[in-house]
């Protein structure tokens, strides 16, 4: 007696195969059977013209503790997402270590309503597991948090003491569950730590087979630098890479994606296992505060707003380097004071008009009033550099987002529509409507790829023994609804999803179930 048989389906195992017809059996939360499978189910479900493949892996994801403010991951459901990969770009949960870092963590406990405190990452995946969780949940450990425990905010090189505190941090994340090290090499302080600070400190996950995800150094005029970098360090680390959200430039630059993809593919003949992800999407999401200079981020958040009261003119010059053009580009999408709620969705260009203020003037002014917490969507990449990203081999998905809902605290602001949209866009305008890659490409992209490069040996895969892990979507309907005017929308075409066993998603409506787990990386 099965829990689900799902009956008449087109099965795309993950794996990059041909679909093959035949149905899918659940029972105590894993695959109990696949193809022709006879026997009695407690619930059948008839999946006649429609196609059934693992849950979708979101390999670069920003939920981290928002699972405390909202466990639903409402977003990631909906789309078919099963698995999160959070702690990326530097930042992770744990360890939260600094004094400054005790503070903003108090700040947002008391902002979100949120009672649980931890300071390891042990700790906090241990809050998660007192929990239910709509999502399975995974974590890198970010640089950015080491670094700021070891060294603090400043920008400073760091002595060989303050790496072997980072190596032994990193190390005890590493026994706590964690899959590996992540960089944020363009925010403080992670964007302070040296290309030899970075291969010590990965280094420290080697052992326990972790990976080295990097928010590169610069992704735009010096992007094949960057990559190379990142490439280095896991050379001299001794981890495999994973290039975050791998992006093209603009128009016209389109060669230096190509070089960036050679670059890669011939790294991958000599032996490096190096990955990337993508997102489907022309613009990507940021901090307003990015814009700003290194220095003028040195010593925290309290030391960059100062700097922009007594240093303005000179930040403002900085500024007015990237022009109207740039500034047009940027929208903000969100803030935490009500005052600012009106700018989001505009550009910045908008909110000087408004303010009768240069664009300059107004980003200074919105990052001062907001006390550095501004969400902008920037329009900086060409359509042309997202499709050769996508029909690379080693490209695979990830929202770059936490997970959003379209009620409550989570349907605040205009955030990037990616946060709802990434998979099933990928799946309808990409596969279905451009043809950029086949069906069970993008599936392998989104199942089995991401799983191995975390060395998950039980998901990503539809076979006998695996977690059920599972959605059912219509190849010919899937798509995003969301758009950067109206981004809490649920996509179209995914009509079922189950968590690890247990059906979280019907007719793209979600249940109540939270079957999601918090994942540990296994000692290797």
């Amino acid at each position: 007696m099965f829990d689900f048989l799902i009956k008449n389906a087109s099965i795309i195992d993950g794996t990059g195969g041909a679909a093959v017809p035949g149905s899918v059996a659940v029972k105590d939360g894993r695959i109990a059977a696949v193809g022709d499978v006879d026997g009695d189910a407690g619930r059948v479900i008839d999946a006649s013209g429609q196609a059934v493949a693992p849950g979708f892996i979101d390999i670069h994801s920003h939920t981290d503790a928002g699972l405390l403010i909202d466990p639903r991951a409402q977003s990631k459901v909906t789309q078919g997402i099963t698995l999160e990969l959070c702690g990326n770009c530097g930042f992770s949960p744990g360890p939260a270590l600094d004094e400054p870092g005790r503070v903003e963590l108090e700040s947002w406990r008391r902002r979100h309503n949120v009672d649980d405190d931890w300071e390891s990452l042990d700790d906090f995946l241990r809050v998660l597991e007192s929990r239910e969780i709509g999502v399975n949940f995974a974590t890198l450990v970010g640089h950015s948090n080491l670094r700021a425990a070891a060294v603090g905010l400043d920008n400073r090189k760091a002595t060989p003491d303050e790496i072997d505190r980072m190596k032994s941090l990193a190390a005890e994340a590493m026994r706590q569950g964690a899959f590996g090290l992540s960089t944020g090499l363009i925010y403080p302080p992670s964007c302070f730590g040296s290309t030899d600070e970075i291969a010590q400190v990965a280094s420290a996950v080697a052992p326990h087979g972790g990976i080295y995800a990097s928010h590169t150094r610069n992704e735009t005029d010096a992007i094949s630098e960057a990559v190379a970098e990142a490439m280095e360090i896991g050379r001299r680390g001794g981890v495999a890479v994973q290039i975050s959200h791998q992006k093209g430039y603009r128009e016209g630059k389109s060669e230096k994606t190509r070089a960036v993809l050679e670059m890669i593919d011939g790294a991958r003949r000599s032996g490096l296992d190096v990955t990337s992800d993508q997102y489907p999407y022309i613009a990507g999401s940021t901090g307003l505060s990015v814009f700003l200079p290194h220095w003028a981020h040195d010593g925290g958040d309290e030391a960059m707003l100062d700097r922009i009261r007594t240093r303005r003119e000179e930040l403002l010059g900085h500024l007015r380097q990237y022009g109207v053009e740039v500034w047009n580009s940027v929208r903000i999408s969100g803030v935490r004071t009500d005052a600012n709620r009106k700018y989001e969705g505009i550009s910045v260009v908008e909110v000087g008009r408004s303010r009768g203020t240069s664009p300059e003037e107004a980003a200074l002014s919105l990052l001062s009033e907001e006390s550095g917490a501004v969400s902008i969507v920037h329009f900086s990449q060409w359509e042309g550099d997202v499709v050769a990203v996508m029909r690379s081999e080693f490209a695979m998905f990830g929202t770059d987002a936490s997970a959003r809902s379209t009620t409550g605290e989570l349907a605040k602001g205009k955030p990037h529509p990616r946060a709802f949209g990434t998979f099933p866009r990928v799946l309808g305008r990409y596969v279905r409507e451009q043809k950029v890659i086949p069906l069970e490409t993008a599936i392998h992209k989104m199942t089995s790829m991401p799983a191995r490069k975390l060395g998950l040996v039980d998901r990503g895969a539809i076979k006998p023994g695996n977690w059920a892990d599972l959605v059912v979507f219509d190849p010919n309907a899937v798509i995003d609804t969301a758009t950067y005017e109206n981004p809490h929308q649920v996509c179209t075409g995914i009509g079922y999803v189950f968590v690890n066993g247990r059906l979280a998603v019907e007719h793209g409506v979600l249940t109540g179930a939270l079957a999601g787990r918090v994942l540990r990386k296994r000692p290797t």
